[in-house]
């Protein structure tokens, strides 16, 4: 309901009917002498921050006596929660202690809202989140023969406190760990011209 209209009238006692017209008039209707969006109407701010339609008021005289007004309806921005997070990689190479796994960036239809992240699951406490990179902690140092793919959930809260969740994996990426080296504890002969 955007309010309820009332017509000035001379005629003390005269009851009056409400009709639409202008641009967004097909949103409207007028119900019980307020104004409202239609049942199947949504206003969006991001889509749409202001609405115009004009109000023809007619009084019960046989002629019907008119007076009309243009309004401006505007939409009243709100707050909405983030839809969805993304990691721009989700590997690591292992024995690289800190390692960065990537980017996190936050899809969230209010323009310009900030979001913070904090972490959860199964492996998160070897993660953190740094100018909005998620990444090994300093201290931890990945091994694929130890472990091949860690687990975190990932939590962005903007700005109202409303928050979006993705689990991701973030795998590890085999490195050849030593060069083989070949070793002996004894001399070894043999006689020349031998085959």
């Amino acid at each position: 309901v955007v309010g309820t209209l009332t017509t000035t009238d001379v005629d003390v006692g005269d009851t009056h009917t409400y009709t639409l017209s202008g641009t967004d008039a097909d949103s409207f209707e007028v119900v019980n002498g307020q104004l409202k969006l239609k049942d199947s109407v949504s206003a969006d701010y991001e889509n749409k921050n202001s609405y115009s339609v004009i109000v023809t008021a007619t009084d019960s005289s046989i002629s019907g006596s008119t007076i009309s007004k243009s309004f401006t309806i505007g939409v009243t921005d709100i707050n909405e929660a983030p839809t969805a997070i993304a990691l721009s990689a989700t590997a690591i190479d292992e024995n690289a202690a800190g390692a960065v796994v990537g980017t996190l960036t936050t899809t969230d239809v209010d323009a310009g809202d900030s979001h913070t992240y904090t972490l959860s699951g199964t492996d998160a406490d070897s993660f953190e989140v740094v100018d909005g990179q998620l990444k090994l902690k300093d201290s931890v140092t990945a091994d694929y023969e130890t472990q091949t793919s860690y687990s975190v959930t990932v939590t962005a809260t903007d700005s109202g406190s409303l928050t979006a969740t993705q689990d991701f994996t973030v795998s590890v990426n085999n490195l050849n760990d030593n060069d083989p080296v070949i070793s002996s504890d004894s001399s070894l002969s043999m006689a020349e011209n031998s085959n």
